[in-house]
């Protein structure tokens, strides 16, 4: 399906100095942000005790928290849960009181501001639970990135290979610095996400870098530039219509999802708009600084057999 009718001709790669100083103030920003404010870790990867309460007007927030304070549970997360009615209590592991006492003990000090209050549910993680599943989700972010490169390498050339990290590393950085600047809850189901980000921000770099070998090879005449700006151009069509069609899907779950795969589409949507960006820049902004050329992505000679005796003769 063509999106545009006739050939496109956008000069892509002459602002590729504008946007990758853009980028690079945004993974500035992003690693600043993680370094200083962190990411809002969720009960998945921190531990402790999620509780899910219903009232049957509107819940005051503020006077939940100080309820909460008062009674010895300083620090609790309260936050609504889909509805103004529907409010969730994050605490962390609390020395000395088992999750009954913990759970029973929050909806006493619950009931005695609103006794129609209902327990919806509750959950427990425990700490070293917490901590092991962050170090596994790291383990696997960066297993993939490794797995990614030497995939790319051997498929296309190592230039590609590091412009395709390098592409996929400026996604996950700028994702996970929006959500630690913004304060948003990053759970299991965002690193999941994430691991979804990686994955469709790579098919669109091997798209455009399978478009950029085939021209590479198939055009006889034309600086490197010259080549990735037709490529990218030739390919624009299929990235628009892809990124587009997921984005609709996505905006759906946004919007009618609810707060369980909230931050799942709200990963994804950072990351549709993030990945298909690097596509275009900074994957092949990287490869072209490294020097691709035609000569890399010439296919290797073959000698034939009696090759050699025929020159000697």
């Amino acid at each position: 399906m063509q999106l545009f009718k006739g050939p496109l001709n956008f000069d892509f790669l002459k602002l590729r100095k504008v946007m990758i100083t853009i980028s690079a103030l945004l993974i500035v920003v992003s690693i600043v942000s993680l370094s200083t404010r962190f990411l809002n870790l969720g009960l998945d990867f921190t531990g402790g005790t999620l509780i899910e309460v219903g009232y049957e007007s509107t819940a005051d927030l503020k006077q939940i928290r100080d309820d909460l304070a008062t009674d010895g549970f300083e620090g609790a997360v309260v936050q609504y849960f889909g509805s103004s009615r529907d409010v969730t209590v994050r605490l962390a592991p609390i020395a000395g009181l088992k999750n009954d006492e913990i759970g029973n003990k929050v909806m006493h000090v619950l009931a005695a501001t609103d006794a129609n209050v209902q327990m919806r549910r509750i959950e427990f993680v425990g700490p070293s639970v917490g901590e092991e599943l962050t170090e596994q989700g790291g383990l696997a972010m960066l297993v993939a990135l490794i797995c990614i490169m030497i995939y790319v390498a051997i498929r296309f050339e190592w230039k590609f290979a590091l412009g395709s990290v390098a592409a996929l590393a400026h996604d996950v950085t700028i994702t996970l610095g929006m959500f630690s600047i913004l304060k948003l809850e990053f759970d299991l189901t965002v690193l999941a996400a994430l691991l979804a980000v990686i994955g469709y921000s790579l098919n669109d770099t091997i798209v455009v870098f399978d478009r950029i070998r085939e021209n590479f090879l198939m055009m006889r005449k034309g600086t490197p530039e010259e080549i990735v700006n037709s490529s990218l151009n030739q390919t624009l069509s299929r990235t628009i219509i892809t990124s587009m069609t997921t984005i609709l899907v996505l905006l759906a779950l946004f919007a009618k999802g609810g707060e369980l795969i909230h931050g799942f589409s709200t990963a994804l949507l950072m990351g549709i708009f993030v990945g298909t960006y690097s596509s275009i820049y900074v994957a092949s902004t990287v490869a072209l600084a490294l020097g691709v050329s035609k000569e890399d992505l010439m296919p290797p000679e073959v000698e034939k057999e009696g090759q050699d005796q025929d020159a000697l003769m």
